[in-house]
């Protein structure tokens, strides 16, 4: 569990990194996304370690949860254990919420199923990019992220996520064996620090957009208008964002 669990921290901190990039230029996080598209071998490799990365953590909440049902087969008589934390509680619960939305968040941006993303069919978004034809990342955010159930559904994801992590960092350190006089306040300090940062982090992306916040509402408008040209046979294409946002 700690293990697996210190795997999936440091990647949602580096996928973090990748997404905040949405709020540079339009070619900077199109950049990034076409170099992980360009490199199939490392991206599958990554996707398959993460997929079983996921599969263990949750192999092992639901064997752990089982082997403390097992351990103390009676209730507490109060409404919950002495000490304990909300986040601490619903540990597993949290977890599978969030492996929900991890399915849903692949389906939305990188399956690119069109009926859940409530504007349109993101495959129809292309851009230029050194040249190149390339999927317009940049522009599936600013739409996806103007569908305010969508907005919603990923701020209770990241809330979640938050929770989760307030206890979790702290208890992986533990299992570690880093829990003594000393370090232990530093380690719950970290995994406050740390939980919140990635909560604001991952909030901010989908409310900025949906407030549409510097060249969000134009690049919006801009790409409907593509998508929309895009979607009609013989229909002549729309002039690039990319220009539009120079």
């Amino acid at each position: 569990m700690a293990l697996t669990g210190c795997g999936l921290f440091v990647f949602v901190i580096g996928h973090l990194i990748g997404n905040l990039q949405v709020f540079g230029a339009p070619e900077a996080i199109n950049t990034y996304a076409h170099f992980l598209q360009s490199k199939p071998l490392m991206i599958w490799g990554v996707r398959l370690g993460l997929l079983a990365t996921v599969a263990l953590h949750i192999a092992s909440a639901v064997a752990l949860s089982a082997l403390n049902k097992e351990a103390r087969p009676v209730g507490y008589a109060g409404a919950s254990a002495y000490g304990s934390t909300v986040g601490s509680r619903y540990m597993l619960i949290s977890g599978l919420v969030i492996a929900a939305f991890v399915v849903y968040h692949l389906a939305h941006f990188t399956a690119l199923l069109p009926g859940i993303n409530g504007v349109g069919d993101f495959t129809k978004l292309k851009t230029n990019l050194h040249g190149e034809t390339v999927p317009d990342v940049y522009g599936m955010m600013v739409l996806g992220f103007q569908v305010w159930w969508v907005v919603l559904f990923y701020l209770v994801a990241q809330g979640l996520l938050f929770m989760h992590l307030g206890h979790g960092l702290a208890s992986m350190f533990q299992s570690l064996g880093f829990r003594n006089p000393i370090w232990w306040p530093r380690v719950q300090c970290f995994a406050k620090s740390a939980s919140i940062a990635i909560f604001i982090g991952y909030a901010i992306i989908p409310i900025g957009i949906f407030l549409n916040f510097g060249r969000f509402a134009d690049y919006s408008s801009q790409k409907k208008l593509e998508m929309q040209a895009a979607s009609v046979p013989g229909a002549a294409p729309a002039a690039t964002a990319g220009k539009e946002a120079k």
